[in-house]
């Protein structure tokens, strides 16, 4: 006012704000783990956290499960369940075992349709080392590397990567999630990146079925035909039987006959 100063106070824990300037809202910390990075700085008052990711989500984008992996790992969850499924899953997968806590919880957490993606997921974390891993990884990379030549040269502008984000359902990413991809990753990343972002905000829904509700609510003339059209041609192609021959390759030889007659006779 004219006969007093400003007064300011320290953002409160979780937020920061690094402008010298009396109308400029505190910010939220970067949420580290939301974006499949490592919390390497934790931030204060004045400084946003610092993340990094390993060697691996750097080069995907931070992305904690692709759009392949969680379709491999989706693939693996029988039609119909026999009682001891996740538990002869468990005990049938190389390396380090999911620890049975981490089960129970899986268990009273998700749904039996989730229950096997949600174990699939904790497990390659625990043994992305592990040369089993490595392999499946090689190989998953080369249906990325499919995917990328149907949507990695989409370039969205950041108004068409908003519009898509809210035709997904649920909750949404919002303008601060797309500015800070749009600056991190690199254009042929965003879209994927930002998938990866909804899943994460929605509990792990399925990303596939998520972007075949947003193409059929999205107004068409907000994207070029060539875009809908790409990203209609990877839902097929991760839906199709390449699919099917990935997982027969590399799920039931990692696994084994045990899970296979269990596998078979859900089919």
């Amino acid at each position: 006012t004219p006969e007093r100063n400003t007064v300011c106070k320290r953002c409160p824990d979780g937020f920061f704000s690094n402008e010298t300037s009396s109308k400029a809202p505190c910010r939220k910390h970067t949420n580290c783990s939301a974006l499949g990075l490592l919390l390497i700085q934790r931030g204060n008052a004045s400084h946003d956290n610092v993340c990094s990711g390993n060697r691996e989500a750097t080069q995907k984008c931070g992305i904690d499960v692709t759009l392949c992996e969680e379709a491999f790992f989706r693939f693996a969850v029988p039609t119909k369940f026999t009682p001891n499924w996740l538990s002869v899953l468990v005990d049938s997968l190389p390396g380090t075992k999911v620890n049975a806590e981490s089960v129970e919880r899986i268990k009273r957490r998700h749904s039996s349709q989730e229950q096997t993606f949600q174990l699939l997921k904790l497990w390659k974390h625990q043994n992305k080392d592990q040369e089993m891993v490595k392999k499946i990884i090689q190989d998953i990379d080369l249906c990325e590397s499919s995917v990328q030549r149907h949507i990695g040269h989409a370039n969205l502008t950041a108004e068409q990567l908003h519009v898509l984000m809210e035709s997904l359902p649920g909750k949404k990413v919002g303008p601060e999630d797309i500015e800070r991809t749009r600056k991190t990753c690199k254009p042929s990343e965003q879209l994927l990146k930002l998938l990866s972002l909804w899943r994460i905000k929605n509990g792990d829904q399925d990303t596939l079925k998520g972007l075949m509700y947003a193409l059929k609510h999205v107004k068409p003339y907000h994207f070029p035909k060539t875009v809908t059209h790409s990203l209609r041609k990877t839902i097929r192609f991760l839906h199709s039987f390449t699919m099917y021959r990935l997982y027969q390759k590399l799920f039931l030889e990692m696994i084994g006959n045990r899970v296979q007659s269990v596998k078979i006779s859900c089919l």
